[in-house]
């Protein structure tokens, strides 16, 4: 039997997420194999995350930066960059702990200094690359290149390099889809390395707790009206709206059935503008729709609710924000949740529709992205959900098709959404698959220091004692 594994995982931000689900549901596998965890982030709000991350199930170590997200909204990734060394710094001391391997996502900047000052193998599973995050979208699986100034690009350009260059020195490199892999090749032509890739697996015990119907959070969302469910970050890129027009469309299909509602939750922070500004503007198109709305909170938010005027009784559309573990589990078990609306547009993989056949619900995705990887549209007899163009009448066809099913047609579909998301996404499957990366990076042997050593030494203690000169100008 091989011996147990000392594991760090090194995530930016711990907050409510899909890659945030995947590094809690990913240590949570390995520990259930017998490896000792600890997650290092640079930022853990314990009425912003997942609970897991704070009720003592995962050890994390929250290392305080003294560098800002931005200012003024600006510099995001600079700053990211700033913290995530300043957190690999308290790693580098003599007295900080050792381990045997490195899991590392996201952000891939601490990579070369944990292998060459550390010298400690480290595994970096790639999301999607920051540089097309940043420089364009994918439309019809091509990148469409934003509009940007001189001086944007001119920003861009050493953060995109520095992407690249460090991300080359993972000893191993995964991708959460088959489609994040093509993309990782295609723009990042210096790795020479394949990324290998491996879907997030996820906590299915957790998806069959029973839920106590008298606890308070569970009261506030409870519901005997058929409900559409959409889990999503509260960003402009996720396309919530398009969840709310096909509502408005299909409830003028169904004009007998005027008691559906429609359900959006998702992680919301106050720091972020992008979160305040998409709310702000889904409470605007809801209120365009004539449709009733309301906003609530978890009772673990700290969420400071704007004063809008809702209607808290049996509303057409609910904001949860920050919903909790419990929440989550009850919409997406309760009798009364007719399907899931997974909205984004070439997503680079997505959780939420694995989470939702976990629980037996039928998905309604676009026909694009990871989405098209974990659910199966066709053919009708293998089917666990619809795939369509994002479109609002596309969707509320599909989704009067859904709502249309006869009990049985249902049953099928749900028993096999159940079968694919046990066998292919797991935690099981995820865990068994990043036991064996981690022991290929260690089998490649400890990492030599070579001869820019020096030259990245110095580097990194220049970029964190002079950052803090750089923010008082």
């Amino acid at each position: 039997m091989s011996k147990p594994l000392r594991v760090a995982f090194i995530h930016p931000d711990l907050g409510i997420g899909g890659a945030e689900r995947l590094v809690v549901d990913a240590a949570i596998g390995l520990q259930a194999l017998g490896h000792s965890l600890v997650i290092y982030t640079s930022h853990h709000d314990p009425n912003h995350c997942f609970e897991e991350t704070r009720n003592g199930q995962l050890e994390v170590h929250y290392v305080v930066p003294p560098f800002p997200r931005s200012i003024k909204g600006k510099f995001h990734i600079l700053f990211a960059h700033l913290r995530q060394l300043h957190l690999t710094l308290h790693l580098l001391w003599p007295w900080a702990p050792k381990y045997d391997v490195y899991f590392v996502d996201q952000l891939s900047t601490c990579v070369p200094f944990l292998r060459t000052i550390a010298r400690t193998p480290v595994l970096f599973y790639c999301h999607f690359p920051d540089k097309l995050l940043a420089n364009g979208e994918f439309v019809e699986g091509n990148l469409q290149k934003k509009r940007v100034g001189l001086l944007k690009r001119m920003y861009r350009y050493p953060m995109d390099w520095l992407e690249e260059v460090t991300t080359r020195q993972a000893d191993v490199i995964l991708s959460n889809s088959n489609f994040t892999a093509r993309v990782f090749k295609s723009y990042f032509p210096s790795i020479t390395q394949t990324p290998t890739t491996l879907y997030p697996g996820i906590n299915i015990s957790a998806y069959e707790m029973e839920v106590d119907a008298s606890d308070p959070d569970i009261v506030a969302i409870a519901s005997d009206f058929p409900t559409l469910l959409s889990l999503n970050r509260f960003e402009k890129k996720k396309n919530a709206a398009l969840a709310i027009s096909s509502f408005a469309k299909l409830r003028v299909r169904l004009s007998g059935s005027p008691n559906l509602r429609l359900v959006l939750a998702g992680g919301y922070d106050p720091r972020v503008e992008d979160n305040m500004q998409t709310l702000t503007a889904l409470i605007d198109l809801t209120r365009s729709q004539s449709l009733t709305f309301n906003v609530i909170t978890s009772s673990s938010s700290s969420v400071k609710l704007p004063p809008f005027n809702t209607n808290p009784t049996n509303p057409d559309v609910l904001f949860l924000l920050n919903f909790s573990t419990q929440q989550r589990t009850a919409l997406l078990t309760a009798p009364s949740t007719r399907a899931l609306l997974y909205t984004p547009a070439n997503e680079h993989f997505g959780i939420v529709p694995v989470e939702a056949m976990c629980c037996g619900l039928p998905v309604l995705a676009c026909d694009s992205g990871g989405p098209t990887e974990s659910t199966v549209s066709e053919p009708s007899s293998q089917r666990t959900g619809w795939l369509r163009p994002p479109d609002a009448d596309l969707w509320a066809e599909a989704l009067a098709e859904i709502v249309r099913m006869s009990p049985t047609e249902r049953d099928a579909l749900c028993q096999r959404a159940k079968d694919r998301a046990r066998l292919v996404f797991g935690m099981e499957a995820m865990a068994s698959g990043l036991e064996e990366a981690l022991r290929q990076a260690i089998a490649k042997g400890p990492p030599d220091s070579g001869r820019v050593l020096l030259f990245i030494m110095l580097g990194f203690l220049v970029a964190y004692f002079l950052s803090p000169l750089m923010l008082s100008r």
